[in-house]
């Protein structure tokens, strides 16, 4: 969602600057003055430029018609010629309104040329010259917006809105800037703003939607997004929205309908592919998924999500090496991912590779020392080297973050059964067997710690 950058202005919005003029020595220019104010573009250059050219006419009539031959230029995409038309018209004398919008419509062409910092300049003098130009702050904004400034977007936004508060695409702007920094209250409340005034707009609804389901708001992003294709059926997006928020709330089934209807409106949609597979992966179809990651990642060779759920899925079918390939090119994009060094990490310990998973699961922990399942699956290689003080080491880590790991729990029962612990090991396994009652080995190993000699049921 960007900061749109809306045309406010008297010579660029609609027609042409068209001129009135009368006299003699005008009457030779009749045909040019209709075709420089409304002409196409080939045709009212030539005019305007006949205007321009003859001395004979007053100053405000040939300054009228620079201006609409530069919005001619501009129209044509010839940049250079419209800026060079629009500064000639800035160095003749104007009431200061009008010099206002001539500044932003030179802004606007520079901010079309990438021009940036002279486009910025432009919307400023704007703005000094005419404090109630609304367009000359949105203009204004989208610069900002784009060179980071978000603060001083909003700021030229909110003095937009006080000058027109019925212009929808303000609120839309500021609404877009909020969600882009993640402030998605303010975003909900702009979008909402916006709807008030124009609730026919499926796209506002769709993107409040996805507000909603930042802040996990599941029911009311279901709601926007069924909004949304009442409006528009046909609108691929929302189909996409809507099943993402149905996933969420448990509808697989619902959900993948509207990952299809989302895929047939949208063929060359990756992220539709994306969540198809994550739907997939949820029913444990892993081919299906892999189908799915695989065209995303077709359509978008960096996503980064296709490529580390694809490696999931892979894990799933026991296909240890192309879950490492997945994996390892997720990473690659992308090697901030703690989540795909402990996927990558399980898939090198079932090759039996103990150091790479280990270095997997230590790089998973550097990245976030939260990341229980990393210090438990380190914890399983280091008890399997019977480093078992090491082991009991990471287990208490892991247990300290998730005290109703059952894993967990299980792992360090099963070391202080290594090391003859009765009473640490019967504590442990009896919690895990309580946490998960079908845990086979958990109840193994309890019995056995229940067997072991009454010298050893002491304390820790």
């Amino acid at each position: 969602m960007r900061v749109q950058r809306i045309l406010i202005c008297a010579l660029l919005a609609g027609s042409p600057f068209l001129t009135h003029a009368a006299g003699a020595n005008h009457e030779g220019h009749a045909d040019d003055r209709v075709r420089c104010a409304s002409g196409r573009p080939e045709s009212a250059i030539i005019a305007c430029t006949h205007i321009i050219d003859d001395d004979r006419l007053d100053v405000f009539e040939r300054t009228s018609a620079l201006k609409n031959r530069a919005y001619h230029y501009q129209e044509q995409g010839d940049l250079e010629r419209a800026i060079a038309d629009y500064t000639a018209v800035l160095s003749r004398p104007e009431q200061r309104r009008v010099q206002a919008k001539t500044y932003v419509n030179r802004g606007l062409v520079y901010s079309k040329m990438g021009a940036a910092a002279r486009a910025l300049t432009d919307f400023t003098q704007a703005v000094s010259l005419d404090p109630k130009l609304d367009s000359a702050y949105i203009n204004r904004a989208s610069i900002r917006m784009k060179q980071g400034d978000s603060d001083g977007a909003v700021a030229d936004l909110d003095r937009a809105t006080q000058l027109d508060p019925r212009d929808v695409s303000i609120y839309l702007s500021r609404a877009s800037i909020y969600a882009q920094r993640r402030d998605y209250v303010r975003a909900i409340n702009e979008y909402s703003r916006a709807l008030e005034l124009d609730p026919k707009n499926p796209t506002t609804w769709r993107d409040r939607g996805l507000a909603h389901r930042a802040l996990d708001n599941d029911q009311e992003a279901v709601a926007d997004a069924t909004q949304a294709l009442r409006l528009n059926p046909n609108m691929g997006s929302a189909h996409l929205d809507l099943g993402l928020g149905l996933e969420r709330t448990g509808q697989l089934s619902q959900a993948l309908d509207e990952f299809n209807k989302a895929i047939q409106l949208g063929p060359t949609d990756a992220d539709a592919y994306q969540a198809r597979g994550d739907a997939h992966m949820r029913r444990s179809e892993h081919s299906q998924a892999i189908a799915d990651f695989t065209q995303a990642i077709s359509l978008n060779p960096r996503l980064i999500a296709a490529y580390a759920n694809r490696g999931v899925a892979h894990l799933g079918n026991s296909e240890w090496d192309l879950a490492i390939v997945d994996f390892t090119r997720a990473l690659s994009i992308d090697p901030a991912q703690f989540a795909t060094y402990v996927n990558r990490g399980q898939a090198f310990t079932e090759k039996h590779e103990r150091e790479r998973a280990e270095a997997d699961f230590t790089h998973a922990i550097q990245l976030n020392p939260r990341a229980a399942a990393a210090y438990r699956y380190r914890a399983f290689l280091r008890a399997q080297a019977a480093d078992y003080k090491a082991a009991l080491d990471d287990y208490n880590r892991a247990i300290d973050i998730d005290p109703k790991d059952a894993e967990a729990l299980r792992g360090r029962g099963f070391v202080y059964l290594q090391r003859r612990e009765a009473t640490a090991a019967i504590a442990d396994l009896s919690a895990a067997s309580a946490l998960n009652p079908g845990d086979e080995l958990a109840l193994r190993s309890l019995s056995e710690a229940r067997a072991l000699p009454s010298s050893s049921k002491q304390g820790r």
